[in-house]
């Protein structure tokens, strides 16, 4: 999916709509690197990396739920890491790689946990869905899931409010037998 417009793709700058007014002096130029493309941005020091996804740049895909850390809908990675991306400010992870939902397909090509989810029902409102992928994709990296109970264990961050966990669970095990032979 491309994310940038021809004239951003020219400047590889990213529109600033909710950046602090520069003659206040309190924006920060932040540049990450997301889904691929590079991007930069203007945002005030406490600008969550979740709010600068969604407010600042357009990528929506990433869900707010509690904005406290609790409940994982935020969920993206950061340098191959999944982190809670309200819980982080964007100045901080200024030079990272960012992957969100939208950045895990490759084209018309959904990711294998993507099409796992599909496959295995693993949702129903949808809402905790970005997150839990996101969650799943960078727990399976960190390579110490064997069992289903380490697949419950590790992915307790993230709730499902709609108790899709069992069809979670066995999406998580489709897709680790389709990443393991990547």
């Amino acid at each position: 999916m491309n994310i940038l417009t021809e004239q951003q793709q020219v400047s590889n700058t990213w529109p600033s709509a909710h950046a602090a007014p520069a003659d206040k002096g309190l924006s920060t130029p932040v540049t990450f690197r997301i889904n691929g493309q590079d991007c930069s941005i203007q945002v005030e020091p406490w600008v969550s990396l979740l709010d600068a996804l969604r407010e600042y740049i357009g990528l929506t895909g990433t869900k707010k739920g509690c904005d406290h850390g609790q409940c994982g809908a935020c969920t993206i990675l950061v340098d191959g890491k999944r982190i809670n991306s309200c819980m982080t400010l964007a100045v901080m992870k200024n030079g990272s790689e960012v992957t969100t939902i939208e950045g895990l397909a490759k084209g018309d090509e959904l990711h294998p946990m993507q099409q796992a989810f599909i496959d295995c029902d693993a949702f129903q409102c949808g809402y905790c869905t970005p997150g839990q992928i996101c969650s799943a994709v960078g727990m399976l990296q960190e390579g110490k899931v064997k069992t289903a109970d380490d697949i419950r264990e590790l992915m307790s961050g993230n709730i499902c409010r709609c108790g899709a966990y069992n069809n979670i669970v066995a999406a998580i095990e489709q897709a680790k037998g389709v990443m393991s032979h990547e």
